[in-house]
């Protein structure tokens, strides 16, 4: 095989960097206030990915919104420890922020009005090093059919060194319809 094709991993036991490799996916149904993902493969992946898609409120008025926790070598952090910083927008001309220093959740990743659909994603860092923080990104976008498009982005941080070996996703209040959410973790990352 020509070295070109060596650089660029094809040949056989070449590792698959950044390949995508599902973990779990479970089905979050209404009147479910959170789903536990506990078998993360926190030392295998450095890096995973939570993916959600067509998250619909059947809240007539209520934002309801997605977030998540993190557990701790099996124990759920609920105190307010974490970090975040999120920005916010629509087609309509709102736009703005929220950030805080001490929350009990890592942010607001999915929040919609009835009849919207939010799809999106959190990446998540260093889980399972227990000498670094547990860092998260993340990016939602939503579609009202009478108060248009919506974006959400932004990202937080647990800031203390532990081995995070489980992740709680949560709605914070009111029902969804059903829908899928996914583990991955990210190849040699």
């Amino acid at each position: 095989m020509p070295l070109g094709a060596a650089r660029f991993g094809l040949l056989g036991g070449v590792a698959d960097l950044g390949k995508l490799e599902l973990i779990e996916t479970q089905t979050y149904s209404s009147g479910v206030s959170f789903v536990d993902f506990t078998s993360i493969q926190e030392s295998t992946y450095n890096v995973h990915l939570l993916q959600y898609s067509n998250v619909s409120s059947t809240e007539p008025t209520a934002n309801v919104n997605l977030n998540i926790r993190f557990y701790e070598s099996g124990v759920l952090e609920t105190a307010s420890v974490y970090q975040n910083a999120f920005q916010f927008g629509g087609t309509g001309g709102v736009f703005g922020e929220n950030k805080s220093t001490s929350q009990d959740t890592l942010g607001t990743f999915a929040g919609n009005f009835q009849n919207s659909k939010a799809n999106g994603y959190i990446y998540l860092y260093n889980l399972g090093n227990s000498s670094k923080y547990s860092f998260v990104t993340g990016h939602s976008f939503f579609g009202h059919p009478t108060l248009g498009a919506f974006f959400l982005f932004g990202g937080g941080v647990l800031p203390q060194a532990s081995t995070v070996d489980g992740i709680r996703v949560m709605i914070s209040s009111g029902n969804y319809d059903a829908f899928d959410i996914s583990l991955y973790g990210i190849a040699e990352s």
